[in-house]
């Protein structure tokens, strides 16, 4: 068992029981066997001495049973770590940031508060999920769509206060900034409401997320700040179609303007998310690409060449449209026209056409799931076994996924930079000048990799040198990752210095005054307690 730091064991026992008296000797978990169940699966530090592990956990039921276990906390100095479900895979999964800590695990809080299907909202508590709010949506025949992330079985507070996101119009697939209102447990056992639901008695705590004064909900994500027990989220009111429609372009150098055009139609809320594609460099990864790339980057002269041996488009970019069918049919046809206006020779391609919602039959067997807001776990086929294309897979992953501006320009730069970092370290590079972006955040991109994790630690500590070379790499042309590892998180927040990184100082001082004890979630996000800020990990 890995202690709290500066905790004797005489304490830890002491605090132990006294956590059972809140939740009830059931719910207090301690021994090695359920410890090792908030291991993180995918950690990158397996089975080393700085993998992050919890000395044991605890399951609230409510509100009061967390006020209960933070002042037992406070006074024997124990870091809690609060999770929903646990289920942040790739993003450290339900281990803690600093080893011996306590999970707070909030599973037990699992009550879908409220749905409104007029005003289009959800109040739920920590331990919902996406599955439990959709098959409550479904089960009420409410005309509601969810907008999920890959897995389905995260939590909607949990994936949205780690800035997670989703597939569908960009009002709702940024999760964080479509919740309104929420419910915390400050480090002092205090409960506070955001917004309206600050004023005793609001009806409209899920419509009005500002209230007066400075809006704090902020604070509460990817931070230590709080322990989140409520959020409300805004809903998309269920489309009554769905329409894809994929565009292609014949040239290298097309991109730009596909770019800006696509960034029109999404700013202009024609379109959800859109899908990038290159079909000249599908298929197979030791043919005609792997010859392009033997004496490393090519020229655009080159690019150009390579286009027009393959005969294919050299980018493609899926439209989605979701509302009335005639809504639904003009947008795709209004979107062909100024594609059609803008690039010469640009192509076009009919695709899927639903009515929603889908019944259960089609619900099944729909190959689209994230993008009808229903949640699936089908994202882990991706690196799952399977016959004949994957029979070697990782034993898990870490995700990098670096933001960048919405220019092809960036694009292009991110591409060749990940592909010589890859190279530099001696790991398979898997990019190349036809790597497209993917547009989660309608304002900007997101360029995604897959960095593997083992239990052998030799193979992790190259994927640990990887990993780091990216962020250095991509903070040294103004980028950063929208949400990382516990391993990482030092290092990524370590690049937002401007000014003797006065956003980290100020965070700091926050810490303390809301914290003194630091007894939430210590280095999450880089925040440390002052106590601890000497030897940060």
């Amino acid at each position: 068992m890995a202690l709290p730091p500066n905790v004797s064991a005489e304490d830890f026992a002491a605090a132990l029981t006294d956590f059972a008296a809140a939740v009830g000797d059931d719910w207090v978990f301690s021994s090695d066997e359920d410890v090792a169940q908030y291991r993180d699966s995918y950690s990158i530090l397996w089975g080393e001495p700085e993998e992050r592990v919890a000395s044991a956990a605890v399951a609230p039921a409510n509100v009061e049973q967390i006020q209960q276990i933070v002042r037992v906390a406070n006074r024997y100095g124990i870091p809690l770590y609060p999770i929903s479900t646990g289920r942040n895979l790739t993003y450290g999964g339900a281990a803690p940031n600093l080893s011996g800590s306590v999970v707070l695990d909030l599973k037990r809080m699992n009550r879908i508060l409220e749905v409104d299907e007029d005003r289009h909202f959800a109040l739920v508590e920590p331990g919902v999920s996406y599955f439990d709010l959709y098959n409550y949506i479904q089960e009420r025949g409410l005309k509601l769509m969810l907008d999920v992330p890959d897995p389905g079985w995260g939590s909607p507070i949990g994936n949205s206060l780690d800035h997670g996101v989703g597939y569908t119009m960009a009002p709702f697939r940024d999760h964080f900034g479509s919740h309104c209102g929420m419910e915390f447990v400050t480090a002092e056992g205090e409960v506070v409401r955001t917004g309206n639901g600050a004023i005793p008695g609001s009806d409209g705590w899920q419509d009005y997320r500002y209230g007066v004064g400075p809006m704090i909900d902020g604070l509460l994500a990817q931070s230590n700040f709080g322990i989140v027990t409520k959020m409300g989220f805004w809903l998309m009111p269920m489309p009554e179609t769905f329409l894809t429609g994929t565009v292609m372009v014949p040239r290298y150098g097309d991109f730009d303007a596909l770019v800006k055009e696509v960034s029109y139609l999404e700013d202009s809320f024609m379109i959800g998310l859109p899908d990038f594609g290159s079909p000249s460099a599908e298929g197979d990864p030791g043919g005609p690409m792997a010859a392009l790339m033997q004496n490393g980057w090519p020229s655009v002269e080159q690019l150009e060449e390579f286009v027009s041996a393959q005969g294919m488009p050299a980018w493609s970019v899926e439209l989605r449209f979701y509302g009335p069918e005639e809504v639904v049919r003009a947008a795709w046809g209004a979107a062909q026209r100024r594609f059609r206006d803008r690039i010469p020779g640009a192509t076009f391609e009919d695709g899927y056409f639903w009515r929603l919602p889908l019944s259960a039959e089609d619900v099944a067997e729909n190959p689209r799931k994230p993008e009808l807001g229903i949640p699936a776990l089908e994202i882990f086929d991706m690196v799952a076994r399977k016959p004949y294309t994957n029979d070697a897979p990782w034993e898990g992953h870490a995700d990098f996924f670096a933001f960048l501006p919405r220019k092809a320009e960036a694009v292009h730069k991110a591409a060749r930079m990940m592909y010589e970092t890859y190279t530099e370290v001696g790991a398979p590079p898997v990019h190349h000048p036809f790597f497209t972006p993917i547009n989660y955040y309608s304002r900007a991109y997101i360029m995604a990799t897959l960095v593997p994790t083992w239990r052998d630690p030799a193979r992790n500590a190259q994927s640990r040198a990887l990993f780091s070379l990216l962020l250095d790499r991509c903070a040294e042309n103004g980028w950063g990752v929208y949400r990382t590892n516990p391993a990482f998180q030092e290092q990524a927040v370590s690049k937002y210095s401007y000014n003797n990184s006065a956003l980290q100082r100020y965070q700091e001082r926050l810490k303390d005054s809301i914290d003194p004890n630091g007894i939430i979630s210590p280095g999450r996000y880089g925040i440390w307690p002052a106590g601890m800020r000497s030897g940060r990990a």
